[in-house]
């Protein structure tokens, strides 16, 4: 029977009867032990439940239980709020979002469901990250949304890597409406990736409130949104700029070569696209930004005032970030083999370097860090994927041998190890050995730093990941920049002399001094109480009126 007709009312209280909440739950109950049943998995103190009826008094039953802690206060709640999350393609984009799912399950009050688009490419990747997150969080309902195979024009000659990606977004949209309006119960709140706006006509079509989750810098969202602005006044397109100074509110002036590739050339079809993206950023009902008031204060100011949309509203901005991922063993529950070569290594004398999944150099330039690696002299954990041609020629593991200089393996192996195509990242730089991390910059790498207090050494390749390095460097200053990134080869001398620098100088000691700070700020963001967790809890109320 429907519980808003019938209005069931469960009484849950402790052994003093003076301590009384009320609970009201949506889902039907056809039997008063189902209802126990739910009670006992979401109430974590003893108590004594009693059950009564709206009608005259026709049944009523006690039942005991305890549960594993008695820590948690009783707290009135209301009906429990259903949020859909919608992500990008690609395991960057799910990850950040899987760790928002986390976090809002863990405030209690609501349930999350992860709409994916189930392209007809099938993503190994992907599918091996959706395996691991049911495994870990079976609390998440993740919901495949296939598209056709016709949705693709085989012969169509794409300018840019991402065009396909946001053809086969537009093309899940029917998929998403009939999800999104079958869905029982209704849902609250659609949380879309900053990529996935074509989502925002979806949402307004069924009236769900539609939230942006922007999982990079928020100096990057205020650079984001001061973009079309700056296209419209500037006198021709940044790539012809090179690297004079672009002024933005709210961030350290930008270089007009640091900008994203996307938007290089103002008369690009990416960059249009991209342009129509940004502005319509403004008509959702919130911006869900995966960092925290400390690190970012100054860009946060600048958004909340509405800096970077002069004249126009900007969306409600809530700070809720680091959300990062906890770290992972082994399938077979072993660690990695590279932690126990770390454990024997003394404390902050490894340097790390790791590029992520699309981290691909050339040859010449693996040779270089390996050189420069060698010169330094410092202990390293390096991994190293296969050179950009045998990238594209899909080698599933680098040949070491033939990609690095004569001997260097040989010659390094009493301070060095070098892995083929990943480690794990999060336990590595959780590491105590850990002292510093060569890093692409891009923000989920850049936050698990700043969560395990390891200084970073800035190499840009792709994506926003130079615009980070702008934030991270002359902002944040958690780190020191490469130089030569911009250029065709990094040098030897400068990878020496950067791991130098962060390992052994006063600038590097200053820069783990930061860092730790850093590292402490982040753990105080996301406690109880503080600044991500209260507006996270603000993100909640605005969906209704949930006990946060």
């Amino acid at each position: 029977m429907d519980w808003k007709e019938k209005r069931h009312t469960v009484l849950l209280c402790r052994w003093a009867v003076d301590n009384v909440s009320v609970v009201r739950r949506a889902p039907t109950w056809h039997s008063v032990s189902s209802l126990v049943d739910a009670i006992v998995g979401y109430f974590s103190f003893s108590c004594w439940i009693l059950l009564i009826h709206s009608r005259p008094l026709s049944f009523v039953g006690y039942f005991s239980f305890s549960c594993e802690s008695s820590e948690r206060e009783t707290k009135e709640t209301m009906a429990e709020k259903t949020v859909v999350l919608y992500p990008s393609l690609g395991v960057g984009h799910l990850n950040p979002m899987a760790q928002l799912a986390k976090a809002l399950l863990r405030r209690g009050g609501v349930s999350v469901t992860i709409a994916v688009v189930d392209p007809p490419e099938k993503d190994a990747v992907l599918a091996a990250a959706l395996a691991r997150l049911a495994a870990a969080s079976p609390a998440i309902t993740v919901r495949l949304l296939p598209i056709p195979p016709s949705s693709r024009d085989p012969s169509k000659a794409y300018s840019h890597p991402i065009m396909p990606i946001l053809d086969a977004l537009r093309a899940a949209s029917p998929a998403l409406r009939e999800f999104l309006r079958s869905h029982a119960p209704a849902v609250d709140a659609l949380v879309v990736d900053m990529f996935c706006i074509d989502a925002l006509d979806v949402a307004a079509e069924l009236a769900i409130p539609a939230y942006i989750f922007y999982p990079s810098a928020a100096g990057d969202l205020a650079v984001y949104l001061q973009v079309p602005d700056l296209c419209r006044a500037a006198p021709s397109s940044l790539k012809d700029m090179g690297k004079a100074p672009l002024e933005f509110a709210g961030v350290p002036p930008v270089r007009a070569h640091d900008m994203p590739d996307t938007m290089q050339d103002w008369e690009s079809d990416v960059c249009q696209v991209r342009l129509q993206q940004l502005a319509r950023m403004q008509e959702a009902t919130g911006i869900l930004v995966n960092s925290f008031e400390w690190l970012e204060s100054r860009a946060l100011k600048a958004l909340r005032e509405g800096h970077c949309l002069p004249g126009r509203s900007t969306p409600k901005i809530y700070c809720v970030g680091p959300l990062v991922d906890g770290g992972r063993t082994e399938e077979n529950g072993e660690r990695h083999a590279c932690l126990g070569w770390l454990d024997r290594q003394p404390e902050r004398s490894v340097v790390f370097l790791c590029f992520g999944s699309m981290g691909a150099f050339s040859a010449a330039q693996l040779k270089e860090t390996a050189r420069g690696l060698e010169r330094s002299g410092h202990r390293f954990l390096w991994t190293v994927r296969s050179s950009r041609r045998e990238h594209q020629s899909n080698s599933p593991d680098p040949d070491l041998e033939a990609l690095l200089p004569d001997g260097f393996l040989e010659r390094t192996k009493d301070r060095g190890s070098v892995l083929k195509n990943w480690a794990p990242q999060t336990e590595v730089l959780r590491h105590e050995a850990v002292g510093a991390f060569v890093t692409h910059c891009g923000w989920n790498s850049a936050l698990e730093a700043i969560m395990s207090g390891v200084p970073m050494i800035c190499w840009p390749l792709y994506a926003e990941q130079r615009l980070n390095k702008v934030h991270m460097v002359e902002e944040m200053k958690l780190g020191v920049a490469v130089d030569g990134y911009d250029e065709e080869l990094v040098m030897a001398d400068e990878v020496e002399g950067k791991v130098r620098l962060v390992m052994e100088s006063e600038e590097g000691k200053k820069l783990r001094e930061r860092m730790a700070t850093a590292k402490e700020m982040a753990a105080d963001a996301i406690k109880k109480g503080g600044s991500s967790d209260v507006e996270l809890g603000e993100f909640l109320r605005g969906l209704g009126n949930i006990s946060t």
